[in-house]
């Protein structure tokens, strides 16, 4: 092992971690490209999912993200934690068939608690699939929205108070019978749901992997796009019990590189780890990122780039609902908020410490233009 991997900072690790999910240098030629380099991205609130896209595909404007789950080369789907996630078409079946299970065990007792059988989970399925074909019969739609499935759910007596509507459009989707297809529009404008499509209408063709061949692609493709990260990171992220991914992490030796930090062993791409032969890069640079980005949530210990000092200056309260976050060098040095007043809409950053200094406020501010026009695009 080289030298320079034996003791990196932890600065340097985060400028690593910006490398290998491509928000250095010349990021991916494609919304498809990036999404399916990072496996699965983070995307609860769609708006900000739209923007950690876009900073890995210079050039693209909010509208090309859209375009590419309306063509379904990008799918957004509950793949792993009951968190919606950006992936490509083609992974999310055998993903589901990796951590379905696992899910739907953890789950089970708040289904008893709704009333949620499998018959019931059965019935909503026959309900869903009947629904699209009559929409698409009668109005050209590709698809039903959450609105209109709650609707026949009702009519054949599922009820959805309660949370129900959710879990059990929620089962349809671990079960790879129902996934989110093309954007809803809203009063002629792009809105922020998807309608619902039957899986093999949307994806026709699915990869076929076994769980262990699968569990260690899923592990590889993560420590390649996450890397450096630990073990321990990737069983929290993708849900795969630890064991399992200690076992796919011994068929991988030869193609990662290990990283010993603090006692801990950190895993990456041979591709990444020569970075440091001749230096890191990105020691100045500042990025704006949304809240949720992969770059912070992809981990299950987020203290190499953010001190634990300030986690609740990006997730106040612990309320899960995380801030968009200001990153310089590889750490994170604060927050940052869209503004509006009247008719003019900006960006204002929130460092932890004083202001920004002004090559890292002009920097800032680059990147505050460079949202804006990517939103409104």
């Amino acid at each position: 092992m080289p030298a320079a991997l034996k003791n990196p900072s932890p600065r340097v690790m985060g400028r690593l971690r910006l490398a290998s999910q491509g928000l250095l240098a010349g990021g991916f030629p494609s919304v498809a490209d990036a999404v399916r380099w990072m496996t699965a991205m983070q995307a609860q609130d769609l708006g900000h999912a739209l923007w950690a896209v876009g900073q890995r595909v210079p050039g693209t404007r909010a509208s090309d993200v859209r375009a590419a789950l309306d063509a379904g080369t990008v799918v957004r789907s509950w793949p792993m934690r009951g968190t919606l996630h950006l992936l490509a078409p083609e992974d999310l079946r055998w993903i589901l068939g990796i951590t379905s299970d696992r899910l739907m065990s953890m789950v089970a007792g708040r289904h008893r608690e709704l009333g949620i059988t499998q018959d019931d989970i059965s019935h909503c399925r026959d309900i869903a699939v009947k629904t699209t074909e009559v929409l698409k019969a009668t109005e050209g739609a590709h698809g039903a929205t959450r609105e209109q499935l709650f609707q026949a759910f009702e009519e054949a007596g599922q009820s959805t108070t309660a949370q129900r509507g959710i879990h059990l459009l929620g089962s349809l989707c671990q079960r790879a019978w129902l996934v989110q297809g093309p954007m809803a529009a809203s009063s002629g404008k792009a809105g922020v749901q998807q309608l619902f499509v039957p899986f093999e209408e949307w994806i026709p063709e699915s990869r076929d992997v076994g769980r262990e061949e699968g569990i260690a692609e899923l592990l590889f493709r993560y420590l390649r796009s996450h890397g450096p990260a630990t073990i321990k990171d990737f069983s929290w992220w993708s849900q795969v019990p630890l064991t399992e991914a200690r076992a796919a992490l011994t068929t991988l030796h030869d193609r990662l590189v290990e990283v010993p930090l603090d006692g801990t062993s950190y895993w990456l791409s041979p591709e990444t780890a020569v970075l440091l032969d001749d230096g890191v890069p990105g020691s100045r640079s500042l990025l704006a990122l949304p809240g949720f980005d992969e770059y912070l949530l992809g981990y299950q210990d987020r203290s190499l780039v953010l001190a634990p000092e300030y986690a609740e200056r990006v997730v106040p309260g612990k309320n899960g609902v995380f801030k968009r976050i200001i990153v310089s060098g590889g750490e994170v040095v604060g927050t940052w908020a869209r503004t509006v007043s009247g008719k003019s809409v900006g960006v204002a950053p929130e460092p932890f410490e004083g202001q920004l200094g002004t090559a890292a406020g002009r920097s800032f501010e680059a990147q505050g233009r460079a949202y804006l026009k990517f939103m409104a695009g």
